[in-house]
Formats: structure tokens, C-alpha cells, sequence
């Protein structure tokens, strides 16, 4: 079972190294990224030129904190980081699902974003 879980964590990290050799984030268009685990899912919007972090959310905050890591919660959680994009006046970003499958929750996320009105 250890095997296994090796294998899958060493196949997300090349599927994510791939990726971030071909997405960069500039500050029209900055790069939205999306860590997740079990418990916890966290949203960032990155200028890659000046290395900052525009906008993020995360069910580590205290009024997301009742969010769960479930379809319906990342479809949430994806409107919310849609909210704040538009707030300060961003309306495309590149979508780095950081190696993730796009299916199911990531999925979720980024529907959620798109339904705020954020193009990607």
C-alpha cells in the first residue's frame, strides 16, 4: 500500500513540473493555483513576475471554515475566490490545478470560478 501511495504522490509531482514548465502568471493575467488534501483546499492568484500573491482563499479562514473538501464545497469556495478576483479588478487568470486530475473537486473549483465570471 505504501508502493502505491509513493507511485501516485511521485506521479502528481511530474504532472505538476510538466505543467509549471508551460504556465507563468503575469499581473494581467496572473496564475491561479489550487492546493488541496483531505482536510484542507487553498486557492492562490500569483504574479510569477514579482512573486507575490495577488488574492487566495482557503478553508483554513475563519468564516470558510465550515466549507468541507467536497464537490459542492470547492463549487463554493470557488465563487467566493471568484468574489474577490473581480473586487480587485481581475478577470482572467491561467488555471494551474498543480498536477491535480481535472475532475471532481478541481473541477468543482474551477466551474465555481467561472460561474463569478472569471475567464480562464
Amino acid at each position: 500500500m505504501l508502493q502505491k501511495m509513493l507511485e501516485k504522490s511521485r506521479k502528481r509531482l511530474r504532472r505538476k513540473v510538466h505543467i509549471r514548465k508551460r504556465i507563468s502568471g503575469t499581473a494581467e493575467r496572473p496564475r491561479m493555483t489550487v492546493t488541496k488534501s483531505n482536510r484542507r483546499l487553498s486557492v492562490q492568484i500569483i504574479d510569477d513576475i514579482k512573486g507575490h500573491t495577488l488574492v487566495s482563499a482557503s478553508t483554513l479562514e475563519g468564516e470558510l471554515k465550515n466549507i468541507k473538501v467536497t464537490v459542492e464545497g470547492a463549487g463554493q469556495l470557488g465563487e467566493i475566490i471568484g468574489k474577490r478576483l473581480l473586487e480587485n479588478n481581475i478577470k482572467t487568470v491561467v488555471f494551474d490545478r498543480n498536477g491535480y486530475l481535472y475532475h471532481g473537486i478541481i473541477k468543482a473549483l474551477a466551474d465555481g470560478t467561472r460561474k463569478a465570471g472569471i475567464v480562464f
